[in-house]
Formats: structure tokens, C-alpha cells, sequence
């Protein structure tokens, strides 16, 4: 076994306990493998043992492993030593340049993180026809940093409201990437004001079935709160070197 199917085996691992102490299933809750700076070659060992969801940060970056990955597993699938690998999802995580708009929503499965009509806007514009609708979460500011991405909680509604009505989106829930804080009660505070917003929003007609929150260090406080999707990239595929960030 890898390295990295070693940690992935042990984060998943974490999901499901963290699940079974909140009284859920484990099945309730998709990892999501954040491979930013890390080369398509280790996306690849995750893929064979089995890692179907992974996400990047930088479009450019994404873009250039999604077509090396696919060239990668091509390779694999038409060997007779290769595993048959499964479909791969992509998640684009985090803030969206205008610029950006084009290229993501003609390459990605997922947005996590539109926090402007325009974003949106422009996503929905450059979603191709024969593409499925780009599945997408706001990014909502839990921690009321100035420096942090993401809608004040007020103004949630009237951007899920404005997405619901563009074509080629569809709305699935709401993503949060809250200050990290080792105290495990101020994580769950975070985790459980997005459910609340997400509740909120189910009772006013929106509907919605994803909570996309936790990540390596904080993924069992999420689980605790009702996240439906974590995105781990540490844990699964180690520290990133000093220029990565």
C-alpha cells in the first residue's frame, strides 16, 4: 500500500467514526481530496485506491492535472496491469476570478465558492449545453473576517434565490472555510451557524442537500455539525512545500 492510500484509508477512516459519534452513516458524507501543488502522479495513486473526488484551488493549475490525469488513467485503464479506475469529479474550491470564469465552468463538476451575482452569472453564460449543470455551493463568511471570502450570512439568501434561477447551474448547498482555531467549541459554533443558514434557507422553499465544511484539522467538529462533504488535501497527500504556501 502507498503512502497515500495509507492516509487516505486513515482519513476515511476518521469520517466514519466522526459519523458514527454523530449518530449518521458514513455513507452520508463524500471526501473531497485536495490536490493543490501536488503532481498528477499523486492524484493517480489515490484514484487506484479508490479516490473518486478531488479538488484544486487554481483554475490554470486544475485545468493542466485534469487532462494529464486523464491521459495518466487512459494509460492504466488500457494496460492489462492497470486498475479500472472509476470517473473522477473535480471541485474548484475557493475564491473565482472574473477571468477564471470560462475555464472552470468548462473543465470542473463543482464550484465551492461563489460569493458574487457576477460569478455566478458568468459561470451559468460559460457552461456548455452538453455539459450537466455545474453543481455549486456558496461560500458563506462564518468567522466575520475582513480578509476572509464568502457572503455575510444576511445576504445568503438573496444569492441562493438569484442562482436558482440561472440555467445550466444548480445550486446544492452552502461551503464555508471558517479561521482555524484548535478549540474543537468554536469549530463546532462555526460549522453548526452555516447549518443554520442551510436550515433557514430549507425553510423558506430553497432546497438544498450539501454542506461542504472541514478540513484536515477539523474535519470530526464538521461531521458533528452536519457536513456533507469534507475537503482534505494534507492529510491525504502530506505538507506542501514552502512555496506552495
Amino acid at each position: 500500500m502507498t503512502t497515500i492510500a495509507s492516509r487516505l484509508q486513515a482519513v476515511k477512516a476518521r469520517i466514519s467514526e466522526a459519523a458514527r459519534a454523530a449518530g449518521r452513516t458514513p455513507g452520508e458524507i463524500t471526501l473531497v481530496a485536495v490536490s493543490k501543488t501536488f503532481p498528477p502522479q499523486a492524484i493517480a495513486e489515490a484514484c487506484a485506491a479508490g479516490q473518486t473526488d478531488f479538488g484544486e484551488n487554481y483554475a490554470q493549475e486544475g485545468i493542466e492535472k485534469i487532462a494529464a490525469l486523464f491521459e495518466l488513467l487512459r494509460q492504466r485503464n488500457a494496460s492489462p496491469e492497470g486498475p479500472l479506475l472509476r470517473p473522477v469529479q473535480w471541485h474548484h474550491i475557493g475564491p473565482i476570478q472574473s477571468n477564471k470564469t470560462r475555464a472552470i465552468a468548462e473543465h470542473f463538476d463543482w464550484v465551492h465558492g461563489i460569493d458574487r451575482t457576477k460569478i455566478a452569472e458568468r459561470l451559468s453564460a460559460s457552461r456548455s449545453d452538453d455539459k450537466p449543470p455545474l453543481q455549486v455551493c456558496i461560500q458563506v463568511n462564518v468567522s466575520g473576517e475582513a480578509s476572509k471570502s464568502g457572503v455575510a450570512p444576511d445576504t445568503v439568501l438573496g444569492l441562493a434565490q438569484t442562482i436558482i434561477g440561472l440555467p445550466r447551474l444548480r445550486l446544492r448547498g452552502l461551503m464555508a472555510i471558517p479561521e482555524p482555531t484548535p478549540d474543537p467549541a468554536l469549530q463546532r459554533s462555526r460549522f453548526r451557524m452555516l447549518r443554520e443558514i442551510r436550515d433557514e434557507l430549507l425553510r423558506r422553499g430553497v432546497a438544498l442537500d450539501t454542506l461542504s465544511m472541514g478540513m484536515s484539522d477539523d474535519l470530526e467538529a464538521a461531521i458533528a455539525e452536519g457536513a456533507t462533504l469534507v475537503r482534505v488535501g494534507r492529510a491525504i497527500f502530506g505538507e506542501r512545500g514552502a512555496s506552495a504556501g
